[in-house]
């Protein structure tokens, strides 16, 4: 399932088609993707404008002019491919190449972008784990895919106050609390262990241990704070993590996962220098981790 810098790729490839473009009609190959697709779905979208394009965790969210907000997740397999005269792309960073086969061309948006172009823009999903759902703009964040959402791990927002917080009195192993959507949103596997390993922190550790005293600032919740953001800003920046399905907008690949430091490098030398350690891999709640057990304490 892509994460987070994937989800970011792709919005930032349909923002220049979509933003501002007017839906002129909509077609629907099926009734339903991982849910059913709301009552007169076409309908509702057709004639309406996008007045943005935006992400919440792994979710895209394009604003319509009526106030309406449509909820967009690629699930395991989905994508937007754009076809736009004899061009075709699928915006996000894709290792492999992503489905183009008509048979899973689900939902077809037809716009006229802000700058007069015809397009159309398509969500192919194989696996039909994505969905599309509406919400109100103004209880958004009332709707049950967005409510209890925690901070974002981008921005200035997480810091190591805000982890000290969130993170107080937790038992639960350290890998496990990052990848707690309520506390963290939109943090996924991949990230989250490279995330501990620029830390030096060890998945096991439990998430209290970062907690400092009330009003005292913890020096290890704020290293891990900072190496959070870094590594999701150097992930959007490179194009995403390139694993698995994942093309940017232009058709090249992006190549974020041959600098990984620590993921999918099980008995590999550990990058940190002078370290001398090798990346072990451990299970945690049924997911994979990867770290440094000499230098992630």
């Amino acid at each position: 399932m892509p994460e987070l810098p994937e989800v970011e790729t792709v919005r930032r490839g349909l923002q220049p088609v979509l933003e501002g473009a007017r839906i002129r009609s909509v077609t629907l190959n099926r009734p339903d993707l991982r849910f059913p697709l709301p009552e007169n779905f076409g309908e509702r979208l057709a004639g309406r404008r996008i007045v943005s394009l935006s992400r919440r965790a792994k979710f895209l969210i394009a604003q319509l002019d009526n106030g309406l907000s449509l909820i967009c997740h690629l699930g395991m397999s989905g994508s937007f491919r754009i076809e736009d005269g004899n061009c075709s792309q699928t915006p996000g960073d894709f290792h492999h190449e992503r489905s183009k086969d008509a048979a899973h061309d689900h939902v077809i948006l037809h716009v006229l972008s802000a700058d007069g172009r015809e397009a159309k823009v398509i969500f192919n999903d194989p696996r039909r784990f994505g969905f599309m759902l509406f919400a109100e703009k103004d209880t958004l964040g009332e709707h049950p895919m967005m409510a209890g959402l925690g901070v974002e791990p981008t921005g200035n927002a997480l810091d190591g106050k805000l982890l000290s917080q969130l993170f107080r009195g937790k038992k639960a192993p350290l890998k496990a609390a990052l990848m707690d959507q309520r506390l963290i949103a939109g943090l996924g596997n991949i990230y989250a262990c490279e995330a501990l390993w620029r830390g030096r922190l060890s998945p096991r550790r439990a998430a209290g241990t970062l907690s400092a005293a009330e009003g005292k600032n913890s020096e290890r919740a704020e290293r891990l704070a900072e190496a959070i953001r870094s590594v999701i800003a150097d992930a959007i920046g490179a194009g995403g993590s390139s694993l698995r399905d994942y093309v940017r907008a232009d058709g090249s690949l992006g190549y974020f996962q041959h600098s990984f430091d620590v993921y999918d490098r099980e008995g590999k030398a550990c990058h940190h220098a002078g370290c001398g350690g090798t990346v072990k891999r451990i299970v945690q709640s049924g997911r994979s981790t990867f770290y440094c057990p000499h230098c992630q304490r």
